[in-house]
């Protein structure tokens, strides 16, 4: 089973609180670098075809990727790395400013052809390099199941009407779609999950997830609806928390092909839940965008009593 993870890597700059005399904080990050990092953690087999610069922060994070085990693949070298200050409440949940261009080229193919794609975020729905990332999935799609994290940045989303359309068109390409309850919020002002999950498995999913932070998470299937709540866990922040949810759900998912996942079983769901909670659990944990390995996520199971229920 092989991953290709398509889109952008970010260094996230965590600002010191004002007047605390701590220095900033310089982490790698980019929802779908994390989520490529967080495979490998897993020891699974996993290409980043993104964009970095040669300047510190991108050596900084191609160390951070190849450390993991990830091949990362430069399709295009920007003329700098972007990046996002992050800021953090007194909760430790996260907000971003960007400085980012996207302008991803196609970069050389695999050696062999990917099982599964994922794509998502700001590379998802930012042109001009929006177009070669959607070219690559639909280049591959016959041959490889694909996911899709809209991980929405409202600033750089544009006009909404019709970034709701490049979202949706990620969302049509995509076997499996995680999204935050903060995501729906802004798409789908008003909607409640279950009815912006039906909508998205008309348009092709056969697997929605979403996920509400310290409230949990859902999973919507043809056949089921499984929500398991969230472990307490004390939060030094939520930086990579639900890039490390999606690895752990695709993790999980390794080797279902697209007629299979429909048919998921309710067990099935309630283990996924679990596994890829436990992953977010870990993850805030800790400061920064740190998924766990197999070794950690498999303690983590064991020490996180993760409940879930069958809603229908």
């Amino acid at each position: 089973m092989s991953f290709l993870v398509i889109g952008e890597c970010v260094a996230d700059i965590v600002r010191a609180p004002e007047g605390s005399g701590a220095a900033d904080r310089v982490h790698p990050g980019g929802s779908p670098a994390n989520v490529a990092y967080g495979l490998a953690r897993l020891g699974r087999d996993v290409m980043l075809l993104t964009q970095l610069a040669d300047d510190a922060d991108g050596r900084l994070i191609a160390d951070h990727l190849k450390g993991a085990g990830v091949r990362v693949e430069v399709g295009g070298v920007p003329v700098r790395t972007p990046s996002a200050a992050v800021g953090l409440d007194a909760h430790g949940r996260a907000t971003y400013t960007f400085d980012i261009a996207w302008t991803l080229e196609s970069g050389a193919p695999p050696a062999e052809a990917p099982t599964h794609v994922h794509i998502g975020s700001i590379a998802a729905v930012t042109a001009p390099g929006a177009a070669t990332v959607l070219a690559e999935v639909e280049r591959l799609r016959d041959r490889a199941t694909v996911s899709y994290d809209p991980n929405v940045r409202p600033a750089l989303m544009g006009d909404h009407a019709e970034a709701v359309a490049r979202v949706e068109r990620c969302v049509a390409l995509s076997d499996v779609v995680k999204a935050s309850d903060e995501d729906l919020a802004w798409l789908y002002p008003g909607a409640e999950p279950h009815e912006v999950a039906a909508r998205w498995r008309a348009l092709g999913p056969a697997v929605v997830l979403i996920t509400r932070g310290a409230a949990g998470s859902t999973v919507f299937t043809g056949r089921e609806t499984i929500t398991a709540e969230a472990p307490p866990v004390t939060v030094v922040d939520t930086v990579g928390a639900g890039d490390s949810f999606m690895s752990a759900v695709l993790d999980v998912l390794a080797g279902r092909g697209r007629e299979t996942l429909a048919g998921l079983g309710a067990e099935y769901l309630a283990r996924l839940l679990r596994r890829a909670t436990a992953a977010a659990a870990v993850t805030v944990s800790r400061a920064g965008a740190q998924p766990p390995d197999r070794a950690e996520l498999d303690a983590a199971g064991e020490r996180f009593t993760v409940r879930s229920a069958r809603v229908r």
